[in-house]
């Protein structure tokens, strides 16, 4: 076919055929922002109700602090886990981890020096990372302070040492449940451990493990001198999770934190984990704080 240029290929992969003929590619739509909140929210109150409440304010994921469900979770039961983790998605969430890991327990420590201790506490998540995955989840966050401050007698190195170490020996397990640590920095008010962002960092980068990583919380990070939104920029590439509250204790736009630079901040960087709302003043009741911080989130991102 002198002078032509030939038939068009339609077999070319879509990229080449839009380089070469300039034709236009669908615009990237942003990924909807996943939004959970967690279940110690709803106090007593029945599963279904609380539920609903969640339900109807627009979350689809139920993060659960074990203690809420069983107060001995080897012995809580195969059965009961289903019944758990199909109750909660017959009321339309799932369940996406669990957080409050070490609290009313007895006998765990994560920084102690105490290596019986130590390696009955990496036993324990490693019961908890079997518990997440029975649940649905994938997620474990470790806040938990009064199990991981360290005493006057002990470095902050002595107590990084034995933290990793600790967690290090539960990564088989993680690996093998398909489930994730998200290190929980926490602030000054809280202990004397991972009070910082660059500390929560510093113990991810001693485990080494693609299962262990940062959990970002804005009543924490608002302890810290750098601006939240800069912090979140900061740990793009560490941040496994993110809860959404304020110092006051409530949700969300319920105090004096500006949450417009936070949201762009966490869209800028790429984050597609779950937004969940914890909380820990319940005076309002679970309703109030549910229907609220979703308003005010939402109302944020506008």
């Amino acid at each position: 076919m002198a002078g032509g240029c030939g038939p068009v290929r339609t077999d070319l992969p879509t990229v080449i055929l839009s380089v070469r003929f300039n034709i236009p590619q669908p615009e990237q739509k942003p990924q909807p922002v996943k939004y959970a909140i967690c279940n110690e929210t709803f106090g007593e109150m029945p599963l279904d109700q609380a539920l609903q409440i969640a339900r109807d304010a627009g979350y689809t994921g139920w993060e659960v602090a074990p203690f809420m469900i069983t107060d001995d979770v080897p012995s809580f039961t195969a059965d009961q886990r289903a019944a758990y983790r199909d109750a909660v998605s017959a009321g339309g969430l799932e369940i996406i981890g669990l957080h409050w890991l070490l609290a009313k327990t007895e006998g765990f420590h994560l920084t102690t020096l105490d290596e019986d201790v130590r390696r009955k506490t990496s036993e324990y998540f490693c019961e908890l990372a079997r518990l997440c995955r029975d649940l649905g989840g994938d997620v474990m966050v470790l806040g938990s302070p009064q199990q991981r401050n360290f005493p006057a007698g002990q470095t902050e190195e002595q107590a990084m040492e034995a933290a990793a170490a600790c967690l290090r020996a539960v990564v088989p397990t993680l690996d093998e449940c398909g489930v994730r640590i998200a290190i929980e920095p926490l602030g000054r008010g809280e202990g004397n451990f991972l009070n910082t962002a660059a500390a929560g960092r510093d113990l991810m980068n001693r485990i080494a493990s693609d299962h262990v990583g940062l959990h970002l919380d804005v009543k924490a990070m608002s302890d810290e001198p750098t601006p939240v939104p800069q912090i979140i920029r900061d740990n793009a590439d560490a941040m496994m999770h993110f809860h959404a509250n304020d110092p006051n204790l409530l949700g969300p736009g319920m105090g004096d934190v500006d949450f417009r630079p936070i949201f762009e901040a966490v869209k800028e960087i790429g984050y597609d984990g779950w937004t969940s709302v914890e909380v820990f003043d319940y005076s309002l009741g679970a309703e109030t704080i549910a229907r609220q911080s979703m308003a005010n989130m939402i109302a944020a991102q506008a």
